[in-house]
Parts: structure tokens; C-alpha cells; sequence
């Protein structure tokens, strides 16, 4: 399913001479490995940051510490500015943001493992957040993570074709 969705956003990339950042943090290089696992994927793929920490977070994607202390690391606040300062970094027209709880451990009450916010930042304004509680263990919460990013960010190529039609 993943490689399948990486060949759809990667031509939906290539149709619209759009391109992309990622920035991962649950998924550790697991998204921007199923993107360039598909030939070709240099012609639309700018780059990624594998932002684990929260100083990195800051150092590498601008996030603002203000923001982690007050929402968390794992918030929709803190994906859509993973999200922004990816989309600056590399000049991208388009951005994925993954933060999450992997697990096995880390989960809280109110973010339980599995927890994940999943943001897509497009040029022109276009922001998508959500909010995912991915059931089983560390690998399968990761790779549905990246196959919700993968999904999320032809969805967003796809309505921003429909109203530039």
C-alpha cells in the first residue's frame, strides 16, 4: 500500500511540477524513505529533516520553543510549524509534518501511544491537520503514519487541482 501511494503522489508531483519537504519526527526517515524509494523521485523530492527532538525542532525547522512548552511536542500546533519551516528551508511547494507517540513507551493520558499529527502545508495558503490515534505497536503505528502522510498530501495536490480547474 505505501509503495502504491508513493507511485500516486510522486506522479501527482511530476503532473504539477510541484515539489516537496518532509519533516518526520515518529517516523524517523521512514516517510522520506518510501518517497524516494520510487525512481525518479529526485525530478519532485526537495529533501527532509528527521527532527526527532525538540531541539532540533527548533534549531532545524524554526518551530518556536514557546510553542512546544505550551502545547507539546506532539500537537497540531507544532506539526503545521514542522510543516512551515520545512516548506521554508528547502523552498518547497509542498510539505508533510509528522509528529507523534510511537511507543512503546512516552504515551500520557491525554496523548496515548499512538497518537499522531499529521500536517500538509501547500504555497498559497493551503493548511491540513489532523489529529490520528494509530492502534498497534511502534512499527505499525509508524508505518501508518506514513501511509495517512502519504494519502494526506495527494488529497491536498488533488483539491488544489479541482479548484484550479
Amino acid at each position: 500500500m505505501t509503495a502504491s501511494a508513493a507511485k500516486l503522489l510522486g506522479a501527482a508531483l511530476s503532473a504539477s511540477g510541484k515539489t516537496l519537504a518532509v519533516a518526520e519526527s515518529c517516523t524517523g526517515g521512514l516517510l522520506g524513505g518510501a518517497i524516494t524509494s520510487i525512481p525518479g523521485s529526485s525530478l519532485y523530492f526537495s529533501g527532509g529533516v528527521v527532527a526527532y527532538g525538540n531541539s532540533a525542532k527548533i534549531s532545524l525547522l524554526a518551530v518556536p520553543p514557546d510553542l512546544i512548552a505550551a502545547r507539546g511536542a506532539v500537537s497540531r500546533e507544532v506539526a503545521l510549524a514542522m510543516a512551515e519551516g520545512v516548506l521554508s528551508l528547502f523552498r518547497a511547494d509542498l510539505a508533510i509534518a509528522v509528529t507523534g507517540v510511537a511507543g512503546p513507551g512516552g504515551g500520557s493520558r491525554g496523548k496515548p501511544v499512538g497518537t499522531v499529527w499529521l500536517a500538509v502545508v501547500a504555497l498559497g495558503g493551503v493548511r491540513y491537520a489532523h489529529r490520528f490515534r494509530f492502534p498497534g505497536g511502534r512499527e505499525a503505528v509508524r508505518r501508518e503514519t506514513v501511509r495517512a502522510s502519504l494519502g494526506a498530501a495527494i488529497d491536498v495536490l488533488q483539491s488544489e487541482a479541482a479548484e484550479g480547474a
